[in-house]
C-alpha cells in the first residue's frame, strides 16, 4: 500500500475540484493510505472554522496520523518526512513542490482538468 503525505492546500484543491479521491489515487498509485501530520490537520481545522467545509472527517477516515519531530514549519516537516520515508506528497503549493522535486521526492498535484498527476518539474 502506497502512503501519501497530504498537504492542506493539496486537500483543499482536491475538495474544490470535486475529485473522487479513491478513484483518482487508485488510478495513479494503486492502493493508498493518506498520511496526516498534526500541523496539516490544524491548518485544515482553521479553514473549517472559517466557514469552508473541507470534509475533515473524510480526510481523517482515509488517513493515518503521523507524528513529526520538532517545531519547524509545516512545509519543512512534510519535506523531511517525504525525504525520510520516500512517500509522495499531495500538494499544489508551488514552493513546496519545488523543494520536494529538488530533494528527489515525488509530488502528486491536482491539475486543471480535475485529475491527479505525478509532477516531475
Amino acid at each position: 500500500m502506497q502512503k501519501v503525505i497530504i498537504d492542506s492546500c493539496g486537500w483543499v484543491a482536491l475538495i474544490e475540484a470535486g475529485i473522487n479521491i479513491d478513484i483518482a489515487m487508485n488510478e495513479l498509485v494503486g492502493p493508498y493510505q493518506l498520511v496526516l501530520i498534526p500541523s496539516v490537520e490544524q491548518e485544515i481545522n482553521k479553514l473549517n472554522a472559517g466557514g469552508i467545509n473541507l470534509l475533515l472527517e473524510l480526510l481523517q477516515s482515509k488517513s493515518v496520523p503521523q507524528d513529526v519531530s520538532g517545531d519547524s514549519h509545516t512545509d519543512d516537516q512534510i519535506l523531511s518526512l517525504a525525504s525520510d520515508k520516500g512517500w509522495p506528497v499531495l500538494t499544489v503549493d508551488r514552493e513546496l513542490k519545488r523543494r520536494l522535486i529538488e530533494a528527489s521526492c515525488n509530488v502528486i498535484e491536482v491539475v486543471a482538468n480535475k485529475r491527479l498527476r505525478l509532477a516531475s518539474e
